[in-house]
């Protein structure tokens, strides 16, 4: 019976988030306490409440603190000179353009708000993609799966839930996964190349010089590299008819395209630059080598950040209120996950719903239950929220996995191996401003991107695999 209960809640809770029918906060909260009193165990439903928050603090503390701290570097300029570095790295030339594109979203991915970075990244490449005649898929598909694989940082979103989910340290789940992460984001770059070189061939030697022209031309091509493909700045062939552009002729505008982000914004700080710089670097090694817990880091820097940027009171409470929101979201999604976790945990739901999966999964699958999550976690995160996967499904997957011997540990890293896919979701309002900015068909750029993306997840599983920490 607790078998049936468990399943049937978590299919409510799918069902409801998916149709959009609840907020992924209040299906949380409140389908698990249904079911929890349908089961009869109503009574002991604040002391599963109690445990799951208890256990879940943590996590929730690094979240609030560090889209803080990044929200801050980002408003200081610390990322400004990356992005026009970027630009000026790109030129005029195709290739080093999408490149730029997947090399400017990862470095902004470090905030970890998807909808934060692609902002950053659309509104700095899209003048290039658009004066060039560019395709807009390649910038969003690269953009896309650079994010995706940057996502997988502890306060990024999964590994946070993955945590949360199966009471682990975020840092022990993602330390361990970096050199695979890093095989995945090299492979993006690589990618990035090869579609680079494609466009640089369909589009050929240019130099831009009828700007208005090339300005009401935009290009949207689902084949990146086809032979065919729509009317594009007048071109001519530059030294000796070679694969290289020049310049780009567009007189003042050229400026413009190099800034990137506004440079006369009131929230900048460049004389603080290289202490932010240092503070960043600091904080990322001490995370890495885990001289304190995690938290605690965020907590300072964020705490570090305010006062020295931003001495004066009023101005220190504008910055938190301009962060509000994503912090108010994202701490709020998980202590709502205490009552959903706490409620499958303490009803025994789970550990039935785990022993019949155990049953069903063939014997010789079962001590590869972690290579199993790894290819799961691609549908499972395309068609389902992050809450629901792993809220939902990964502590089942979880159970079976031990009852063959696989530890949390591993099906946790091997749960975040969906994310360049996941990013492309439907479910993900992130990728909406994505091609919203980028005007680009949401169904253009998922026939582009859904192919690329799985090869990357794949990429990524099997890097995890050799390097033995999946």
């Amino acid at each position: 019976m607790l078998t049936i209960l468990g399943f049937a809640m978590i299919a409510t809770f799918l069902v409801l988030i998916m149709t959009k029918k609840m907020s992924p906060i209040a299906a949380l909260v409140l389908i698990p306490a249904l079911f929890c009193v349908a089961v009869g165990k109503g009574a002991h439903l604040g002391d599963y409440v109690i445990d799951g928050v208890s256990s879940l603090a943590p996590t929730a503390a690094m979240l609030m603190f560090a889209i803080v701290y990044f929200g801050v570097m980002i408003d200081v300029g610390l990322f400004d000179p990356v992005v026009r570095a970027i630009l000026r790295f790109c030129k005029a030339d195709p290739m080093r353009v999408v490149v730029g594109t997947a090399v400017l979203a990862a470095i902004v991915s470090l905030d970890g708000d998807g909808s934060t970075t692609f902002m950053i990244t659309v509104s700095a490449m899209y003048p290039l993609y658009k004066r060039l005649g560019m395709s807009l898929v390649v910038m969003t598909g690269v953009a896309a799966m650079a994010n995706g694989v940057m996502n997988t940082v502890p306060w990024g979103g999964p590994t946070a839930r993955a945590a949360t989910a199966l009471k682990l340290d975020a840092a022990d789940i993602f330390v361990p996964m970096i050199p695979a992460l890093l095989v995945g984001l090299l492979g993006v770059l690589g990618l990035a190349y090869v579609l680079g070189l494609r466009e640089r061939r369909r589009l050929g030697a240019l130099r831009i010089e009828d700007e208005e022209s090339v300005g009401a031309k935009e290009a949207v091509l689902v084949g990146a590299g086809a032979a065919a493909g729509p009317a594009r700045p007048r071109k001519r062939p530059v030294g000796g008819g070679t694969d290289h552009v020049d310049r780009v002729d567009g007189g003042d505008d050229d400026e413009d395209l190099l800034k990137g982000l506004d440079p006369d914004r009131p929230t900048l700080r460049p004389r603080l630059y290289w202490f932010n710089a240092l503070l960043t670097g600091v904080l990322l090694t001490a995370m890495i080598l885990e001289l304190l817990p995690i938290p605690v880091l965020f907590l300072l820097g964020a705490a570090l950040a305010l006062s020295v940027n931003y001495p004066r009171l009023p101005d220190q409470k504008a910055r938190i209120a301009a962060h509000a929101d994503n912090v108010l979201n994202v701490s709020g999604m998980v202590f709502a996950a205490a009552v959903f976790t706490g409620v499958l945990q303490g009803t025994g739901m789970v550990d039935h719903m785990a022993g019949w999966l155990v049953d069903t999964v063939p014997e010789g699958l079962g001590p590869h239950m972690a290579l199993v999550t790894g290819v799961l976690s691609l549908p499972l995160t395309y068609f389902m929220s992050n809450d629901g996967f792993y809220f939902g499904v990964l502590p089942v997957l979880a159970e079976a996995g031990a009852a063959h011997g696989v530890t949390p540990l591993e099906m946790a890293r091997a749960s975040l191996v969906g994310q360049p896919l996941h990013m492309s979701s439907p479910l993900v309002p992130a990728v909406y401003v994505l091609v919203g900015m980028a005007r680009v068909e949401f169904g253009d750029h998922t026939r582009f991107v859904v192919k690329w993306a799985a090869l990357t997840c794949l990429l990524i599983l099997a890097a995890g695999i050799l390097f033995g920490t999946i």
